[in-house]
């Protein structure tokens, strides 16, 4: 137990740590403490619940993942897509607004970071791989689309719901004759102007003289001005008696550290959200963490990632908060503000629990319009349409499994939309491996080489077949590669010997050695043996375990060339051309 302690990644930064470092790091924590205190306001919103929630959710979990992560710059916090996840798995249990539902959302965070620490103290990690990078950026599209929607009511002062597009928008258009006017005049403006800082205020600032880098930090600091100008203006106009929804009263300090409410039903009820929210948040938190750590040629571990993220809900639940995980826009804030260790997200916790002693007085007047316009442009940054294009052109069947995740994340909600997400990219790798790749090959002329006879023009026998298998051998493509082979034996009357060419055969499980042993059998009953070459060092050691290689009635190869050699000696004369030499 105490190696695994020594073996914490802040053990690893900790022994270096001096005070440049400490000095990058405050920066950077004060640069994301300012861009935070919104964000966390704003998700909260977002997931339904009491603003301070968003607050309390951006404490404990950057202590806890400070000690646990291995990312040196990810920022973890409230998200815009988890924050959506959660209200649609506690609003079907409990009325927002009600103590139970601010409750379900806190055991919802412990049971992630349960789920969470399990799967990386047994090293699971891998399963991120489950879900491909399409099926994520579908996903995330479609749920950025739905975030922007549900947000329009903030922005019209309209009570609208629903948590798939088109219950949003019928609810939208069945309130329009209700539509705030004063609440349009605040959200509209807050939604254009912050539209035009995250694009068009560093250029300005640019031009005007100022640093490159102090203009990258104004330019993140645009929601922070939105939100003092809305406050100072509601409060000189006193916009809550015009009907303009405010934040109201916000609890000033810090909750009690508290143990979430255990209620087995309600676990039960919340099972099935959690694994989805723990599966997106992990494979969304890690794929920024390894694009930040290869700008810097640093790693990061998958493993540690789970056991840091499970910390960080465990703490955000102990702490009064909701599910987290590591947002994209503040962790790249982060890494270009010059953060050097985890311990800029420690240095960020301490900002945003300051905030909360000295600065939640004053957001009793902050329109939740303006908070609904950060999410917009914040959600709206994340929709990418190309991905369906991309993929057409690429892959029909990643185009197939893009459309369909973003189909049903519209129709259906985001919950159906992650689990055909995952269902749909474990089909299509099913499908995908269920026919492999294979090439009749031929001996290029003057050459060991052998290729595709398709493609190149070749050597070959009428009285051999070498097929080479690109792909591994397991139960789903076992039946595939048999028939191809009877279909090609049944075409070739004079053949005497098949060879089965495997150097991109990396694992050959049970179902496919039998198809393999059927395949030999019936290949003998046909006059015709069946021989390997190029079989990598680990198959070969499976397959010696097995009796398959006794009853083989031909031989396996070092290479294609000894095979073709020995076989066909007249279509594989000496190599008059050295490729060595070339």
């Amino acid at each position: 137990m105490l190696d695994r302690v020594k073996k914490l990644p802040i053990f690893d930064w900790g022994k270096s740590y001096n005070g440049e470092v400490f000095t990058a790091d405050l920066v950077a924590a004060i640069i994301v403490t300012i861009m935070l205190i919104p964000q966390s306001l704003a998700y909260a919103l977002l997931a339904g619940l009491p603003p301070q929630m968003g607050l309390y959710a951006s404490i404990l979990p950057l202590v806890a993942y400070a000690l646990f992560g291995s990312s040196r710059t990810l920022a973890v916090g409230p998200v815009a897509v988890i924050s959506l996840m959660t209200a649609a798995a506690v609003g079907k249990l409990a009325l927002q607004g009600t103590a139970e539902y601010a409750a379900a959302a806190i055991l919802l965070a412990f049971i992630s970071g349960v789920m969470l620490l399990a799967l990386g103290l047994f090293r699971m990690g891998f399963l991120a791989n489950f879900l491909s990078h399409p099926v994520i950026a579908g996903f995330i599209t479609a749920s950025g689309i739905i975030i922007a929607t549900s947000q329009l009511k903030h922005i019209f002062g309209v009570d609208a719901h629903g948590h798939n597009l088109l219950d949003l928008i019928l609810s939208l258009v069945a309130h329009v004759g209700e539509i705030n006017w004063i609440t349009a005049a605040i959200g509209i403006p807050a939604a254009l102007f912050l539209f035009w800082v995250r694009k068009g205020l560093k250029p300005l600032l640019l031009k005007m003289g100022v640093g490159p880098r102090l203009a990258d930090i104004l330019a993140k600091t645009g929601p922070v001005f939105a939100v003092a100008v809305s406050i100072g203006i509601a409060a000189f106009f006193q916009l809550n008696s015009q009907g303009v929804a405010l934040v109201g009263s916000v609890p000033q300090g810090l909750p009690a550290l508290a143990l979430p409410t255990f209620d087995l039903d309600l676990i039960f009820a919340l099972a099935g959200s959690a694994a989805l929210i723990s599966v997106i948040g992990f494979v969304e938190s890690v794929s920024v963490a390894q694009t930040l750590a290869a700008k810097r040629r640093q790693r990061i571990d998958p493993d540690q990632e789970l056991v840091g993220l499970g910390a960080s809900n465990i703490a955000s639940a102990f702490g009064g908060g909701y599910p987290v995980t590591g947002g994209f826009a503040r962790s790249v804030v982060n890494f270009d503000a010059g953060a050097q260790t985890p311990a800029a997200g420690a240095f960020t916790a301490v900002g945003i629990a300051l905030a909360t002693f000295f600065l939640t007085p004053f957001l009793f007047f902050l329109p939740k319009a303006v908070l609904a316009a950060t999410i917009i442009v914040a959600v709206l940054s994340l929709v990418d349409f190309s991905i369906l294009s991309r993929t057409w052109r690429y892959s029909k069947a990643d185009f197939a499994a893009v459309a369909t995740t973003m189909a049903i994340t519209l129709i259906w909600g985001v919950e159906f939309g992650v689990t055909a997400g995952v269902i749909t990219s474990i089909a299509i790798h099913l499908y995908k491996t269920s026919k492999p790749h294979t090439a009749v090959v031929g001996r290029v002329d003057g050459t060991e080489h052998f290729r595709n006879v398709d493609r190149h023009n070749v050597i070959t026998c009428d009285e051999v077949l070498s097929l080479r298998v690109d792909q591994s051998l397991y139960f789903a493509n076992a039946r595939f590669l048999e028939d191809k082979v009877y279909d090609l034996v049944a075409r070739n009357k004079d053949l005497k010997h098949v060879i089965l060419m495997c150097p991109a055969v990396n694992e050959i499980d049970m179902s496919a050695l039998e198809s393999l042993e059927a395949i030999n059998e019936r290949l003998d009953n046909l006059g015709v043996k069946l021989h390997f070459s190029e079989v990598k060092g680990p198959v070969m050691d499976k397959l010696e375990k097995s009796d398959f290689l006794h009853h083989l009635t031909g031989k396996v190869y070092l290479s294609q060339y000894h095979a073709y050699r020995d076989l066909a000696p007249h279509t594989c004369m000496p190599a008059t051309t050295s490729i060595a030499a070339k």
